[in-house]
C-alpha cells in the first residue's frame, strides 16, 4: 500500500500540478470524504479511470512472498471465499497470483465492480451482497482498515482487523485482530478436506 499511497500522490501532483505534501494533502481530504482519491479525482478533475487505476497499481510486487501455507487453510476453511478489495482487478489478481492463492476464491469483487465507489460506502456492501447473494451475518469480513470493517459490523458481519495496527484498535465493532492473517487462521478449528 506504501507504494500505492506513493503512485497515487504522483498522479495527483500531475493532475493538480501541486508540490508533493500539498498533493499528498489534498489526496489524503478525498480518501476522508470519500473513502478512496479516486472519487475526488472524478470530482474535480477530468481524468481516466483506466489510466488511473493502471498507473497507481504498477507497483513491484516483490514484497509479497508465495504463502502455500495460506493457501493450504484457505483449502480446509469452509463456505465461500470472496476478494473485497478497493483495488482494481487487475492489481487484484496479480497479489493474489504472487501468494499463488489466485484459485482458492471465487471472484473479486473489485472498484470497478463497485462502480468506483469505494469501501466503507453502505451502497458498496449493498452491492457486494446482492451479486454474490450471501448473509451477511453469516460471513466472516476481513479487512486492514478498521473503517470498512464499521460497514461490515452495522450490516451483522464478524469482523476481523488484520494488520500491524490491530491491536491497538478498541472499536466495539471490530470482533477479532490479528497482526498477520496466516497465524489467525491456523488458530481456528478446521477440519481437514474431505
Amino acid at each position: 500500500m506504501h507504494l500505492i499511497r506513493q503512485r497515487i500522490t504522483g498522479f495527483v501532483m500531475r493532475v493538480t500540478g501541486l508540490p508533493r505534501d500539498e498533493a499528498r494533502a489534498v489526496q489524503r481530504g478525498w480518501f476522508e470524504r470519500h473513502g478512496a482519491a479516486l472519487p475526488g479525482l472524478l470530482a474535480e478533475h477530468n481524468i481516466s479511470v483506466q489510466e488511473f487505476l493502471d498507473e497507481v497499481h504498477d507497483v513491484p510486487l516483490d514484497a509479497i512472498a508465495p504463502d502455500d501455507e495460506l493457501g493450504r487453510i484457505l483449502d480446509r476453511l469452509p463456505g465461500r471465499k470472496l476478494v473485497f478489495t478497493n483495488g482494481s482487478s487487475g492489481h487484484a489478481e496479480r497479489v493474489l497470483d504472487r501468494l499463488g492463492i489466485a484459485d482458492r476464491f471465487e471472484a473479486i469483487f473489485h472498484i470497478e465492480s463497485a462502480g468506483l465507489i469505494p469501501k466503507p460506502a453502505p451502497e458498496t456492501f449493498a452491492r457486494v451482497v446482492e451479486v454474490f447473494a450471501f448473509e451477511p451475518v453469516r460471513t466472516v469480513f476481513f479487512d486492514d482498515a478498521e473503517r470498512n470493517l464499521k460497514t461490515g459490523a452495522d450490516l451483522g458481519m464478524t469482523t476481523v482487523l488484520v494488520g500491524p495496527h490491530a491491536f491497538a484498535s478498541t472499536a466495539p465493532f471490530v470482533h477479532h485482530r490479528t497482526p498477520r492473517l496466516t497465524p489467525f487462521l491456523q488458530s481456528l478449528p478446521l477440519t481437514e478436506p474431505a
